[in-house]
């Protein structure tokens, strides 16, 4: 019998590569980009409540603690005792050790899963069978499954998987093939990436894990042994965790446990993911026959691959001479960005928070 499945939703990002549109006060994740009429978050956790099998009553939402209102008004049937709530943001380790301890109290036997709340899955049925590929593997193998993306350019803005041998090698021509993980690898740069892409061994690393709760608790008291003796020590007493969780080490779950255990799987697969990263995702998610992607009104004169975005309806953006920039207006801040320098307006967004007097900006 198939163990409970428990989909955790990380959701206290900033998502400051897409300002000026996604702001501190409303980051990425509870921003609509697209005609579903559902921002990032609820599509994600429609997309996972469907998939687990128990609606949302299985489904986990790890957010800081000025994002709590907005979560609960966007999904209205997540039970309150499934949203953790991080007093301070300790990037994804503290996060992740923090909702399996939480599963880890009312099912130890349980499978958890670990979701960003801000990717676009093209096709979801594809989509769900690798996750119950990913599933299967991880109750088989105690292990801790990382769902790759089959690179489709030389991206120099994802982290990449190396893939080792084959898990099952009498299952190798299997539509969705399991192997060990030889190595991660940081964001390469240009020739490190086309390298990655000629060699066919690697994957994009699209920060989708699956695992047993015990295989991930286990992963910790080996890996990060201080950093769970804090934390579950803490959560035996109410209201502990809230005082511990700022004194925690801030460290992401890539170097705090998947690039140092040993029983890390990937499978490489296609499901149409996009994670929406910056606004030249705006342009993979609209593009159309047109020179330009433009939300709102747009006119130009030899103007192409342009990317255009108002919030307001009745603006108009016009553009002149202009090739590959990101023109977005909003009320009260407008970007002008070449579309190779967006992953840069984060060090934008950063001279706004050290300047009082426009910090209101950030």
């Amino acid at each position: 019998m198939q163990k409970t499945f428990y989909p955790v939703i990380l959701a206290g990002g900033s998502g400051e590569r897409f300002w000026p549109l996604s702001r501190r006060a409303k980051p990425k994740q509870f921003l609509t980009l697209d005609e579903t009429g559902r921002s990032l978050l609820q599509a994600t956790a429609d997309r996972l409540s469907q998939l687990s099998g128990h609606g949302h009553d299985t489904l986990y939402v790890v957010t800081s603690s000025e994002y709590r209102s907005q979560v609960l008004d966007q999904l209205e049937d997540l039970p309150t005792e499934n949203l953790i709530v991080e007093p301070v943001a300790r990037d994804t380790a503290p996060a992740v050790l923090y909702a399996a301890l939480s599963i880890n109290a009312i099912d130890p036997d349980g499978v958890m899963g670990v979701f960003p709340s801000d990717h676009r899955i093209g096709d979801p049925q594809a989509f769900g069978r690798v996750l119950d590929r990913a599933r299967s593997a991880a109750e088989k193998y105690g292990s801790l499954v990382t769902l790759g993306i089959t690179p489709t350019f030389p991206s120099t803005g994802y982290g990449y998987i190396e893939r080792g041998p084959s898990v099952e090698a009498e299952l190798e021509d299997a539509a969705l093939p399991l192997f060990a993980v030889s190595r991660f690898a940081e964001k390469p740069d240009r020739e490190t990436a086309e390298g990655f892409l000629r060699s066919g061994l690697y994957s994009w690393n699209s920060g989708m894990f699956i695992w047993t709760v015990q295989a991930i608790l286990d992963a910790y008291r080996a890996y990060e042994p201080e950093l769970y003796a804090a934390l579950s020590s803490a959560m035996t007493e109410r209201g502990q965790a809230r005082r511990v969780f700022p004194t925690l080490q801030k460290i992401s779950i890539d170097y705090a446990i998947l690039e140092r255990a040993r029983n890390v799987q990937v499978i490489p697969a296609e499901f149409g993911w996009d994670d929406l990263g910056d606004w030249n995702a705006l342009e993979r998610l609209l593009r159309g026959e047109d020179a330009n992607v433009s939300v709102g009104r747009h006119v130009g004169l030899d103007t192409g691959g342009a990317i255009l975005y108002t919030t307001n309806g009745d603006d108009l953006i016009a553009t002149i001479g202009l090739e590959d920039v990101v023109v977005v207006r909003t009320h009260e801040v407008t970007l002008v960005v070449r579309k190779d320098r967006t992953q840069d307006i984060k060090q934008v967004v950063k001279q706004l928070k050290e300047h009082p007097e426009l910090e209101r900006f950030a």
